[in-house]
């Protein structure tokens, strides 16, 4: 057997090992029998180790050990216990040891394919690329003289990345420039912000998109809060939020609480049930809340979006989340690898279980193609109630005290995305216009895009332009904005416009009904409680 197939099959046995003996280790933990004994996990071993060497030996094609261990063997055998158990391999494993840390080593852009080339999207404000004046639109043509050719988006951005101090060269062709412009760029400590933008979006209403919970997180939403000053009312985004940390969550969901307030619970059949409780608390500043959730809201950011909603702090709106309640716990194994693995569940304060059913459901369907009208139905789920008496449901996710159905696009919004008119358009207008911070879409400027479309061989209509005229001048801006100022401008551009987001402004003295009220009953069952016990 090859030197790389013995290397790959020790692996897998190891981690059966591993996990043969974290069943055995659970199960004393509890007091139950193993379910396998040490015989049975080594005829496991065996009888593994003869099929592969089946395959190996008689296979059609040579067989590429890695992939049949990694993305065989090991994720199958994962995926038949839950669909979040999951084996990272070396590369992997290191990408999601970056996303936790929140920062990487590199130049600072997200980079994008486009007509078989490879461009930049947008470089982060104050990172090596901008401040080198890399533009939106740029196309990366070699990195340190090797062509870009034929490579992936993953492969271009990997040579990017190193350790910090070092230097890339980078060559880049540019619209309206004859000769590639050279770069010599020294890598540096990227940061991964998890509060992507934030910004009072109106006198006195703060406005935060919080896009995971990585280590930096609720310092990242004290430090938002905190510029922020004397707030009126707050709009969390949480769309999109995938989660992370749980430790992350905990502690952003305790700036929005009354110290002493269960955040989260969670036990399973090995662990015993652990609570976590808000240890600091918002101060007393109670001003309304209201928490935008999708159904790519999961995890840490259902926890957060849980835990405000059972305690009648702020009105949840959207969609219903993921919802994903499954704990896992991360093995860090040999080769740079890893194990996360589901070992409890999550519980809201209320005592609503997070996660939603995934039996009998392929695992593409779990993550791709949920049943709407199952996660909008109550009928079968879980009651609870929160502080106040208010009625929620459990096993599926969080659903939304105000319902927002999803804004789906038209085929003319989804032609000029596909052609990507919107940055084609302005990465041009921002050379020959330099538009200021005072820039608005008028008629000329809407001219102007007409006209790019032309050129462009997008088909149009009159109808198209005028039903939506609204959304076009908003991307139009938004990614001006993005090109000229940098993305984080961009992105106030685009919350400014957000219909969901407009919608949560109206629903903040729903917000402030809500708590005032909670805390009404709350305070009358505590006096009736008392004088009951006097």
């Amino acid at each position: 057997m090859a030197r790389s197939s013995r290397r790959s099959l020790s692996l897998v046995v190891f981690f059966l090992l591993a996990c043969g003996f974290l069943g055995i280790l659970f199960a004393q933990r509890t007091g139950q029998q193993p379910l396998s004994g040490d015989n049975d996990v080594k005829d496991s071993l065996k009888e593994f180790a003869d099929v592969y060497a089946i395959v190996e030996e008689n296979y059609a094609e040579p067989v590429n050990p890695d992939k049949a261990i990694y993305n065989g063997a090991i994720p199958g055998m994962l995926h038949a216990l839950d669909p979040h158990s999951n084996f990272f391999d070396p590369k992997s494993y290191a990408l999601m040891r970056e996303d936790q840390r929140g920062k990487y080593y590199g130049v600072g852009m997200t980079v994008g394919p486009r007509n078989n080339q490879v461009i930049v999207i947008y470089p982060f404000t104050g990172t090596p690329a901008y401040r080198a004046g890399i533009h939106p639109g740029d196309v990366i043509i070699a990195v340190d003289g090797k062509s870009t050719e034929n490579m992936s988006t993953t492969d271009v951005a990997d040579m990017l990345k190193g350790p910090k101090g070092t230097t890339v060269h980078i060559s880049i062709s540019r619209e309206g420039v004859e000769k590639p412009m050279e770069f010599t760029l020294v890598r540096d400590e990227i940061p991964r912000y998890s509060v992507d933008v934030h910004f009072m979006i109106r006198p006195g209403i703060g406005y935060m998109h919080v896009n995971g919970f990585n280590e930096t997180t609720e310092e990242e939403v004290s430090k938002a809060l905190d510029e922020f000053g004397d707030l009126k009312g707050l709009i969390l985004d949480l769309r999109g939020n995938p989660g992370g940390l749980l430790s992350e969550g905990v502690g952003v969901a305790d700036k929005f609480l009354k110290k002493g307030q269960l955040i989260v619970s969670h036990h399973g059949r090995a662990s015993a049930e652990k609570r976590y409780i808000a240890q600091h608390g918002n101060g007393g500043k109670d001003y309304p809340i209201v928490v935008l959730v999708n159904r790519l809201t999961a995890s840490a950011a259902e926890i957060v979006s849980g835990a405000i909603q059972d305690h009648d702090r702020g009105l949840i709106v959207g969609e219903v989340t993921f919802g994903k309640g499954l704990v896992q716990t991360v093995y860090p194994l040999s080769e740079n690898t890893g194990l996360a693995l589901t070992t409890a569940h999550y519980y809201t304060p209320s005592g609503r279980l997070i996660q939603r059913d995934y039996s009998n459901i392929s695992l593409y369907d779990y993550y791709y193609n949920r049943d709407d009208n199952a996660a909008n139905n109550t009928a079968n789920r879980e009651v609870k109630l929160t502080d106040s008496g208010r009625t929620v449901y459990g096993g599926g996710g969080i659903t939304p005290d105000v319902t927002i159905p999803p804004i789906k696009s038209n085929h003319f919004q989804d032609t000029l995305l596909q052609h990507f008119a919107f940055f084609n358009f302005a990465k041009r207008y921002v050379v020959s216009h330099h538009p200021t911070k005072s820039f608005e879409v008028d008629d000329a400027v809407l001219q102007e895009f007409h006209k790019s479309l032309d050129e462009a061989g997008i088909s149009y209509t009159q109808a198209d332009l005028i039903d939506n005229n609204d959304w076009i001048r908003s991307n139009i801006k938004a990614e001006i904005f993005i090109d000229a100022f940098g993305r984080d401008e961009g992105m106030k551009v685009q919350a400014e416009n957000d219909p969901e987001i407009l919608k949560a402004l109206d629903l903040l003295p729903q917000a402030k009904a809500l708590a005032d009220n909670a805390r009404r009953i709350i305070a009358e069952h505590n006096n009736t409680v008392g004088a009951f016990h006097r």
